[in-house]
């Protein structure tokens, strides 16, 4: 059962948190609009109801979802440098509170901002993600788009290979296409197109200059089409060639976990940056706890400085946290690291530093 000084560290934790979210929020904006403001202007479609609702709506979700964990850091360090100062955390421990009683409601708070945090990051921020990188790729960032254009090696079923030489996106068609099937490990059928066009859905495709090769035991057949098209349907479209670089963060976990499998199906390369992406939905918000002990074992004693001072060794210690993250982040990506062991090493090294500065902080 929470008590009185439960019940008013936990109210005052979740008034400053939202309250510095909208401050942080309304900066945002400002700057965001400030930079893009004429890219608007340029474009003749668009509408006020578009920019606000379609992009700064979904993008404030994903701007907060990004800077949650420093949130609620400066939050913490600020009301209880406020409390610190006022005499507060000194009378609570005259009356016989440890510091150790004193971390419940403030784990209590945290723990509920970091179940907030998980739930929007496995399921509202991707949505929200879909809807404002669409526009931003649709308005703003119009060649944003990148092809995976040569060499593609792609399993469209079990048995089933293909392989493209040259992929063009100005007219989805790719050039020297070839089908491999398999049976018992053996090839039984091959077909080479000169040229093959994506024709629309259900993933058509038009076949031209193409010749067959078909193989029974020792039996080999030939046919040879020249100036003759084939329409067949394939296990495969256009967007199989094209990706966004933000397209892992435009995914709920169970699209994003569905996504991988149907990649690792078509042995579609590397997954490593799917599989950070995935860990650090999770990571990040068990941040929220440890730098919530973080910030009260910083502001809760009074020194010389005051309240100023604790904000610029917490907002010191968030500015660490991200560049320490994003670092991991990308030696994960780029196969330095395990995925779950790069997304996780900031918490080890923070929760550390936590143990450490409780051990410090004033009882």
């Amino acid at each position: 059962m929470l008590k009185k000084l439960d019940q008013y560290i936990i109210k005052n934790f979740l008034s400053t948190f939202f309250f510095t979210v909208l401050i942080i929020t309304m900066i945002s904006i400002i700057i965001d609009f400030s930079d893009k403001v004429e890219d608007f202007i340029e474009e003749e479609d668009l509408t006020m109801k578009m920019i606000i609702i379609d992009y700064y709506f979904n993008w404030i979700l994903w701007i907060n979802g990004l800077l949650f964990p420093l949130g609620v850091l400066i939050a913490v360090v600020f009301f209880t440098s406020r409390m610190a100062f006022n005499s507060e955390i000194i009378s609570i421990f005259n009356a016989g509170i440890s510091f150790g009683r004193l971390m419940v409601p403030y784990l209590v708070a945290g723990g509920f901002l970091t179940a907030l945090h998980l739930v929007g990051n496995h399921y509202v921020i991707p949505r929200a993600n879909e809807t404002h990188y669409n526009f931003q790729h649709t308005y703003i960032y119009k060649h944003s788009q990148k092809v995976n254009d040569a060499n593609m090696h792609l399993f469209v079923g079990p048995n089933k290979k293909i392989y493209v030489e040259k992929y063009y996106k100005r007219d989805t068609s790719a050039k020297n296409l070839r089908i491999e099937i398999f049976e018992n490990n053996k090839l039984t059928y091959l077909l080479k197109a000169g040229v093959a066009k994506w024709i629309g859905p259900p993933n058509k495709w038009k076949f031209k200059n193409y010749e067959v090769r078909t193989f029974n035991e020792n039996r080999e057949s030939l046919q040879i089409e020249k100036g003759n098209e084939l329409d067949t349907t394939l296990n495969l479209t256009h967007l199989d060639f094209i990706y966004y670089n933000e397209d892992k963060e435009m995914m709920t976990t169970p699209h994003l976990l569905a996504f991988m499998e149907t990649r690792r199906q078509k042995g579609k390369g590397n997954l490593k940056k799917y599989e950070t992406e995935l860990h650090r939905r999770t990571a990040e918000p068990f941040t929220i706890l440890i730098l919530t002990i973080i910030g009260l074992a910083v502001a809760a004693r009074k020194v010389r400085g005051g309240m100023g001072l604790h904000l610029a060794i917490g907002i010191g210690i968030g500015a660490l946290y991200i560049f320490l993250s994003k670092f991991s982040i990308t030696f994960a990506t780029n196969e330095t690291l395990p995925p779950m062991l790069g997304v996780w090493m900031p918490n080890i090294i923070f929760f550390i530093v936590a143990v450490y500065l409780v051990s410090k902080a004033q009882k």
